[in-house]
């Protein structure tokens, strides 16, 4: 297929690669240009060249696309795509009714919500696609919670089953996959609970290996988790990290536990006392994370910089040196 993708940071210039790899024609934009320069050098002299195609701006983008033009957004959440997609000389001014705008990142669902009513009244077929995986998910292949029109999310499969694919040859073999989950916001929906859910895996992860650190035994940190990782409840995506996040600093000694986060656990929270579920475990999560970037003691602790560590394993999160 042949697509437009605005947006080249660290997940979206890999699915750009991997869609090139797989024969799609893109389009690219970016408000930067050193990242399309980047990404011009990381496939040249590659098969994969004369599929690319850089644009100058949204409005060029747009025309260099063949109707039903399909439109993938890769953005930061809130201002960021709100501007590229519906501010002035944004994506909507140039999309027409059939045309295909997908937004890719991490949005509120009740963003997307909106977005999707707007696009609807106007005849464009909006979809909102949570892509997970991190930075690992180019090889191993993208997992995709898609909600929005149905009609765009079949006329676009080609492109999820490519990124879906794994490289077999260097990933898991695993694969990842898509779903279509409902109309409006329902994709980032489920992208947002299955991050409140990651908060709260990784917590425990973290808290669990600084009760090893501090054991009376002196423990391998490294030989635990590649045990753990053979076949015990513990095993998985997130300790297959832990083993990479030790293999590179065995007593994460190199790094504070000073710990980002995005928005999405907020989100589930919020969301979960409207419904008025509990979410103990994902609120004390979200609690420690917002008081690592607060209280030294808690920043200092080895369930933080663990937290901190599995962040940038899978997602290429910046962690702060010592």
């Amino acid at each position: 297929m042949k697509l437009g993708f605005i947006g080249l940071g660290r997940m979206g210039n890999r699915m750009v690669m991997k869609l090139l790899s797989e024969g799609h024609e893109v389009v690219v934009w970016n408000r930067s240009p050193e990242k399309i320069e980047n990404l011009k050098l990381k496939v040249e002299n590659s098969p994969a060249t004369k599929n690319l195609k850089v644009a100058q701006d949204i409005k060029d983008l747009a025309g260099q696309l063949t109707k039903p033009r399909v439109v993938w957004l890769m953005l930061p959440a809130g201002e960021p795509t709100e501007e590229i997609l519906m501010g002035p000389g944004g994506v909507a001014e140039y999309v027409e009714p059939g045309d295909v705008v997908i937004d890719g990142g991490n949005a509120r669902f009740s963003d997307t919500q909106r977005r999707f009513e707007y696009f609807q009244g106007k005849g464009i077929k909006f979809l909102g696609i949570g892509v997970s995986g991190g930075i690992i998910a180019a090889t191993d292949g993208y997992p995709m919670m898609a909600g929005g029109n149905r009609e765009a999310y079949d006329h676009i499969k080609p492109i999820l089953d490519s990124l879906a694919k794994p490289a077999h040859s260097t990933g898991s073999g695993q694969g990842g996959g898509h779903e279509y989950f409902g109309e409006g916001g329902a994709g980032h929906f489920v992208k947002m609970v299955h991050n409140g859910i990651e908060y709260g895996i990784m917590q425990s992860i973290g808290e669990g290996f600084g009760v090893l650190e501090k054991s009376p035994y002196n423990l391998d940190l490294l030989k635990v988790a590649k045990l753990y990782q053979k076949g015990t409840l513990n095993s998985g995506f997130m300790m297959a990290r832990t083993i990479e996040a030790l293999e590179k600093d065995p007593k994460l000694s190199q790094i504070t536990g000073y710990i980002e986060a995005s928005g999405e656990g907020d989100w589930t929270i919020e969301q979960a006392k409207e419904e008025e579920v509990p979410v103990g475990i994902i609120e004390a999560s979200r609690d420690f994370r917002s008081r690592s970037r607060q209280d030294e003691a808690v920043s200092g602790s080895f369930a933080a910089r663990m937290v901190a560590a599995l962040r940038n394993a899978f997602g290429g999160h910046e962690v702060r040196k010592k």
